[in-house]
């Protein structure tokens, strides 16, 4: 008898409950399913645009690299020479004191360059640059000829004639 009472007081009282299962993923219970959804493709989405960043980044790392490279800084340069070349040869024969040439044209990358020394009505001469680009559009600037002053000599500022 000791021993049924000892084992009454060492024993407890257990009480039972229904097992319930249930999914915690909501793609298999339902529950919360469209915002998991979101959250994956949200996901997805991020990784691809990832990616796509990276490839662009690479790519105008690339060109920035192939753009300093020592033969694209060579080329720069002659380039900007000739053109300086050009541009100076142009202003001299436009505006040559002896000798001047009246008009000329001429095609640079598809745009035609084309320049007359035409006389105003009030009988001062400008010359007409004209630029039309291989789409069409055109740029005119006239420049007057002899007008203005664009600076003193040494002489003058001291008074001297």
């Amino acid at each position: 008898m000791r021993f049924a009472l000892i084992l009454l007081l060492v024993c407890n009282v257990s009480f039972a409950d229904e097992i319930k299962f249930g999914f915690k993923s909501p793609a298999f219970s339902g529950v919360g399913q469209g915002s998991h959804y979101l959250t994956v493709e949200n996901q997805e989405n991020s990784r691809l645009q990832a990616i796509e960043d990276a490839l662009a980044a690479a790519e105008r790392a690339a060109q920035r690299e192939e753009e300093n490279s020592t033969l694209a800084k060579f080329i720069r340069n002659l380039e900007s020479r000739i053109y300086a070349q050009l541009s100076k040869t142009l202003v001299e024969q436009m505006f040559a004191n002896e000798d001047p040439v009246m008009f000329g044209s001429f095609v640079l990358e598809g745009s035609t360059v084309a320049y007359e020394v035409v006389t105003n009505d009030d009988l001062t001469q400008s010359i007409v640059l004209t630029i039309v680009d291989p789409q069409g559009s055109q740029t005119q600037i006239e420049i007057p000829i002899g007008t203005g002053n664009f600076g003193m000599t040494y002489d003058a500022i001291n008074g001297a004639p």
